[in-house]
């Protein structure tokens, strides 16, 4: 019998141990950054990059810096009655039905009512399994089971070209996530294995800036898309691009959550429009970026409080954009006195000559009316219109 002084596998997993050990730095991880930010907006995430590159630790990184657990589901390897259940007979079907069995790793991420799940190698699932995919993606249920709030979904896919027998993302499945590239810096990867490999921030929602964040967000793609309307959908004609980031409704909604968290995170401006593109496409995303640079929106909140110091935007997009934003900005915290400012707000469109920029701004404005609250003079421009759309209450 072998002793443990004379195990000759002991020094060896010592020997092992030694060489896994390694430490981290603080340092800028634009990807990981971004990674964590579209985490942070809870949005289904898709990893994009060739194997042994990384995804797997970079997951393991974000789960460690989360303080929450990770569950790896190896997609390829699975049928889709692993993510739709299998079917468990009881006493009385006719009575209770059948409910569908989830599996442990959905059971255990319930029980801890937090956690990442990592679905790998997804571009190497058959379409069958991609499409039971669907349902954990949108609708995160497993089987019988739904998957509490806080838990995040991120997975990881080969190109097709490098994917054992891969395929192409079914476009239903493509749209549900942020898709980021994932790559590796020589530089980075030579420190670590000298034993040290960088350690990224992870980003923080501010609560007082919540409000203000989405408000601007809603402004900034309201703004975009009323300007750009031919980008709300545009459905790419080859199946690669299909299985990748594309502009749709639901995809621009995920942009507004990924700039709603930047604002109210503070990342960096890289990350922010590495998530954004990931969401809608290079085409439209280096767009919306290139519009944001330019807007430069005044805080809806500042000028709320004090409406009589701020000037109205020139150019008319802005202008749509920034009405938007103060009526979001009413809309996330409600008063008298917020409300009567924001039509402070909308009366200086009309003295600007420009009443119909305000039209739409003054219907959800004048929504948001408390009965108690009496008609200020500033809805007066706008009485026609809102008695035609019923917004105007008396």
């Amino acid at each position: 019998m072998t002793t443990p002084a004379h195990d000759p596998l002991a020094a060896a997993d010592e020997l092992n141990r030694a060489a896994r050990a390694w430490r981290t730095e603080p340092a800028r991880n634009v990807q990981l950054e971004a990674l964590a930010l579209a985490v942070t907006a809870n949005l289904p995430v898709l990893l994009w990059g060739e194997p042994g590159i990384g995804k797997s630790a970079g997951m393991e990184r974000l789960a460690a810096g989360l303080g929450v657990s990770l569950e790896t589901v190896i997609a390829s390897v699975h049928e889709p009655s692993d993510f739709a259940g299998l079917p468990v007979i009881g006493d009385d079907p006719a009575a209770t039905g059948v409910p569908m069995a989830p599996p442990d790793w959905a059971v255990r991420l319930a029980a801890a009512g937090r956690g990442l799940v990592f679905f790998d190698e997804l571009s190497s699932a058959p379409p069958a399994v991609q499409a039971a995919l669907l349902r954990v993606v949108l609708e995160r249920r497993v089987g019988s089971l739904t998957l509490p709030e806080p838990v995040r979904v991120v997975a990881a896919a080969n190109p097709p070209s490098s994917a054992a027998d891969g395929w192409h993302l079914s476009p239903p499945l493509a749209n549900r996530f942020v898709h980021l590239r994932w790559t590796h810096d020589p530089r980075t990867v030579a420190r670590g294995m000298a034993g040290t490999w960088p350690e990224a921030a992870f980003p923080v929602v501010q609560s007082g800036r919540v409000g203000t964040a989405v408000a601007r967000a809603r402004g900034a793609v309201s703004g975009f898309l009323t300007a750009r309307p031919g980008l709300v959908h545009h459905l790419p004609g080859d199946a690669e691009a299909r299985g990748g980031a594309w502009p749709s409704p639901r995809s621009w909604e995920m942009a507004l959550r990924l700039l709603a968290a930047g604002y109210a995170t503070g990342a960096a401006r890289e990350a922010v429009s590495a998530a954004v593109v990931g969401a809608v496409g290079d085409g439209a995303g280096l767009e919306l970026l290139s519009y944001l640079e330019e807007l430069d929106l005044p805080d809806p909140d500042r000028v709320l409080a004090d409406p009589g110091r701020f000037a109205l935007p020139d150019r008319g997009d802005r202008q749509l954009a920034f009405l938007t934003a103060v009526v979001s900005a009413v809309q996330s915290r409600p008063s008298r006195r917020r409300w009567e400012a924001g039509w402070e707000v909308l009366a200086k469109a009309v003295d600007a000559g420009v009443p119909d920029v305000a039209a739409r701004a003054a219907a959800d404005l004048a929504a948001m009316r408390d009965l108690d609250w009496p008609v200020p003079d500033g809805v007066d421009a706008f009485v026609e219109l809102l008695q035609l759309s019923g917004a105007l209450r008396t």
